[in-house]
């Protein structure tokens, strides 16, 4: 459209191009700590368990199931993906007379973790002890048995593990940060298969404050120092642990605690 003028210019300016309006920054959201108000419907990939143990009862088998989904945040003003466990299941008729425990501890977990907290609620779960003696699940990073408080914490140890070998947790049970569980995830998604523990070569040496499991070098060479009577006689070793086997009630059964029995 013309416009007529009907004055003297005295000035002119260019008319700028107005500039768009910043996105406003997302605000933070950490993924671990989102609460899930349920399970969602629908399918979930889990990992299925088979957690053998040994204790005053003899060995026994049970197997658990965790379920894990992923789960959206903001982190740095960005949006990211983590994946989660969010339910825990024992199925039932394992350990009949403490099945409504065992029931409810799950619970609780599923909870725990779709409420961002159950490494805490797992951590506080190998605390708990019993009067039956140790309970022998598994073997730690140096290949050496590992001999928890109670069936409990020796199941505790073992979901830590499941989380571990998931990518969730390290190996010494501790929470992994979010940044790196954004990049499992993000590799996942890339790759098609989901983080893997690198496979180191076992190291031979204890670490600081690591005890030398019953058995080996130094016991031995302590108890070949033992004066006479200071403890119970030995009759050999335990085919289990390595450990003494001394005799009770006529039979030869393991001194350190893992339950083996030749009686049975």
């Amino acid at each position: 459209m013309a416009v007529e003028i009907t004055s003297k210019i005295v000035g002119y300016r260019i008319k700028q191009q107005e500039q768009a309006a910043p996105a406003p920054e997302l605000p933070e959201e950490d993924p671990l700590t989102v609460r899930i108000p349920s399970r969602p419907e629908g399918t979930l990939e889990a990992v299925s368990e088979k957690i053998s143990y040994v204790g005053a009862e003899g060995r026994k088998k049970v197997y658990l199931l965790v379920s894990f989904m992923p789960v959206e945040g903001v982190v740095g003003g960005r949006r990211v993906v983590i994946e989660r466990p969010v339910e825990f299941f024992f199925p039932s008729g394992q350990l009949s007379s403490e099945h409504q425990w065992i029931t409810a501890t799950m619970r609780s977990l599923s909870l725990a973790a779709r409420g961002g907290y159950v490494t805490q609620a797992v951590a506080d779960l190998r605390k708990v002890a019993w009067d039956k003696g140790l309970v022998r699940c598994g073997m730690n990073r140096w290949n050496k048995p590992m001999f928890h408080d109670s069936e409990v914490a020796a199941i505790a140890w073992s979901i830590q593990q499941i989380l571990y070998r998931r990518g969730f947790l390290d190996q010494d049970g501790n929470q992994v940060p979010v940044e790196m569980l954004v990049e499992r995830y993000a590799h996942r998604m890339q790759h098609g298969h989901a983080w893997q523990p690198p496979v180191d070569e076992p190291d031979t040496s204890p670490a600081a404050g690591a005890v030398e499991p019953i058995g080996g070098a130094a016991e031995q060479e302590n108890a070949a120092k033992k004066p006479e009577g200071s403890g119970p006689a030995t009759v050999g070793n335990c085919p289990e642990c390595r450990g003494e086997l001394i005799m009770m009630d006529g039979c030869p059964t393991c001194y350190a605690g893992c339950g083996w029995s030749k009686c049975g």
